[in-house]
């Protein structure tokens, strides 16, 4: 039986390479096969844990958002063979803010086999990191972009954090960071608990909570810098 492998990938080009398991470097060397949101990172990624890998002889099939039903069907021929394949996030842990999940979807529909390998997520690194509540929480993505709609998704998301002790968590496209880190300093209540966590497994990591009345009086910059935003009222 073929397995289709969730391999992570790395969240930056600056990621210390003993992060990842022994066991995903024995199989970027063995796979020939891989699905992955954008072929150039994965191949960039494949490169920087494994550089012996002869990149000629690895194929790629491009799975985004857009990937229809029947594209799913044409890149799984690899695994209808009962040939492996690895399955390639743009970062982090495949699946997770990631579409790999219609591919996994239809493994489980036709009797492959799924392996997920440990690597790092930078949602999970954030929030056991926060000293948010790891009990209950609820991950969202991107917040609309629309000034009056984030408004309102980020008070819900408050809302919903108030009456239930959760924790909620999301993100930005970098060079919107510092946007939203202002949206949500005038939304939010003063008292709600703010975790900004830039640049997860980096050597310029960063990961801090405080009040968005703590946050005020600093002065950051997040500009351009992968971000995971979590908050708890």
């Amino acid at each position: 039986m073929a397995v289709l492998y969730l391999l992570p990938a790395f969240l930056g080009e600056n990621s210390p390479k003993n992060i990842f398991s022994e066991q995903e470097m024995n199989l970027l060397k063995e796979l020939k096969h891989f699905a992955s949101e954008n072929e150039k990172t994965a191949r960039r990624f494949i490169k920087f844990l494994c550089p012996e890998v002869i990149q000629s002889e690895l194929s790629f099939s491009v799975l985004n958002k857009r990937t229809s039903q029947q594209e799913i069907e044409l890149l799984a021929e690899p695994l209808k063979k009962g040939e492996n394949m690895g399955l390639i996030s743009e970062a982090g842990l495949p699946c997770i803010a990631d579409p790999g999940n219609l591919l996994v979807s239809w493994c489980h529909r036709n009797d492959i086999r799924v392996f997920p390998v440990i690597g790092p997520s930078s949602i999970i690194l954030a929030l056991i990191a926060s000293g948010l509540n790891g009990q209950s929480f609820s991950f969202h993505g991107y917040l609309p972009i629309d000034s009056q709609q984030r408004k309102k998704s980020v008070q819900h998301l408050e809302s919903i954090s108030k009456n239930t002790g959760s924790s909620q968590i999301f993100m930005e496209t970098p060079y919107r960071n510092q946007s939203l880190f202002d949206d949500l300093l005038k939304y939010l209540h003063p008292q709600t608990q703010l975790c900004v966590a830039t640049h997860i497994t980096l050597p310029d990591e960063s990961i801090l909570t405080l009040s968005c009345r703590e946050w005020k009086a600093k002065k950051m910059d997040f500009h351009k810098k992968p971000t995971i935003f979590i908050i708890q009222a």
